[in-house]
């Protein structure tokens, strides 16, 4: 059933799917892709004139927009592809300064590719890394902070936390981690992949010394786009990934941190200089901007929890005070035995529900199999028909 949100036309989403998926990979309006393809057009005119001299103020604007939406000093933020780009960037900062022993802490709800580099961090260096169990169901935002602070000591070095969970949707009370690890000494790098666009952003107000966080999934630019924000008094360790011109060049007026980031050789720059493209799209959607984009999609995703709940029977796992754009349900075990399924094949339910039913939602294992989750994304082409119908669906196919 196709939804019947206003708004649906604004997507080039196929309108014979119910997309509930929006958090995984964002979708980018018609009119920041029209935006985005000026911008290569002008590219593809005149390559030497647009990448040697056009790009850098068109790279400054858009950082300077989107650092304010952001609520972040634009001398502090760089470009990066995605939000596991900004945290490799940062680990491979601190890693030589890690010694045998040290610990990097994270929770148990982290996103699995930058648990990997944490991983990876960890293994190359020596030092631990400790894994802070965070309920799910989680019965308020001060035991998700309990929790995290449980698992810091005194060989902490380094906290990775998420601002709003992948898998289990939960929007966690970041400033109060950030100020409580602070005063134990350790430093907090916030995945904040799923924040620009579903929570209201004050970066620099946090007071951790890294944040990074996608463009291209509540923002709703095109995929690409990503920052990387660092405090002031860390810009001077973190070096990119890939080491360019920007390494023995200098543009007068310029920081290092701007010089070695926002050149690292040939590429499409387009989908970060569209961002200001993609604030200025959603804004223009309702009356109310921002805001209400953000209340609109809370209050959908709330609606559409709800009616999940009703039709499986359980309780809301978490808050409202924790629901952004996404929230997670826990489902009926899998009855697959454990270790059946070969990494990347879907959940045969995830399956059926597109095969059979034309609904996109993600159907995972968390935390290990044969527990798994089902979450859903609200996002303004969304309505609550697309829920109400996959709650009814999930009735039928389920054990009661």
């Amino acid at each position: 059933m196709p939804s019947a949100s206003p708004l649906r036309d604004r997507w080039e989403l196929d309108p014979g799917i119910d997309f509930l998926n929006h958090g995984s990979f964002g979708a980018c309006p018609r009119a920041v892709l029209e935006a985005q393809a000026d911008l290569r057009r002008e590219l593809e005119r005149q390559p030497v004139a647009f990448m040697v001299r056009r790009l850098p103020p068109l790279l400054d604007a858009a950082r300077e927009r989107l650092a304010r939406f952001a609520g972040a000093d634009p001398e502090g933020m760089v470009p990066v592809p995605n939000a596991t780009t900004g945290v490799n960037t940062v680990l491979r900062a601190v890693a030589p300064g890690l010694v045998p022993g040290d610990e990097l802490l994270v929770t148990d709800h982290a996103y699995n590719a930058c648990r990997n580099a944490l991983d990876f961090v960890a293994e190359g260096t020596g030092a631990r890394v400790v894994v802070a169990r965070v309920p799910f169901p989680c019965a308020s935002p001060e035991e998700a902070r309990a929790a995290v602070l449980s698992g810091a000591g005194p060989r902490t070095r380094l906290a990775l936390v998420d601002h709003v969970t992948s898998q289990t949707g939960l929007v966690l009370p970041i400033a109060e981690i950030v100020r409580d690890l602070a005063a134990r000494g350790i430093e907090t790098l916030v995945d904040g992949a799923h924040a620009p666009g579903m929570v209201p952003l004050e970066v620099e107000r946090l007071g951790a010394a890294w944040y990074t966080g996608n463009c291209h999934k509540w923002l709703c630019a095109p995929k690409g786009a990503a920052f990387l924000w660092v405090r002031a008094d860390r810009r001077e360790a973190v070096r990119p990934l890939v080491v360019s011109h920007g390494f023995n060049t200098r543009r007068q007026g310029r920081s290092r941190l701007h010089d070695e980031f926002d050149w690292s050789g040939t590429g499409d720059p387009t989908a970060f200089l569209a961002v200001p493209a993609a604030l200025d799209a959603l804004a223009g959607m309702v009356p109310g901007g921002w805001p209400e984009v953000m209340r609109r999609n809370r209050d959908l995703a709330l609606a559409g929890r709800a009616a999940l709940c009703a039709a499986l029977g359980i309780a809301p796992p978490a808050p409202e005070s924790m629901i952004g754009s996404l929230a997670s349900l826990p489902l009926p075990p899998s009855d697959e035995p454990d270790g059946a399924r070969p990494p990347g094949v879907e959940d045969p339910l995830h399956e059926e529900l597109v095969d059979r039913f034309a609904i996109e939602v993600p159907v995972f294992p968390w935390p290990a199999p044969p527990r798994r989750l089902l979450r859903i994304s609200a996002q303004l082409y969304n309505d609550l028909a697309q829920y109400e119908r996959l709650a009814a669906v999930l009735g039928e196919l389920l054990p009661a």
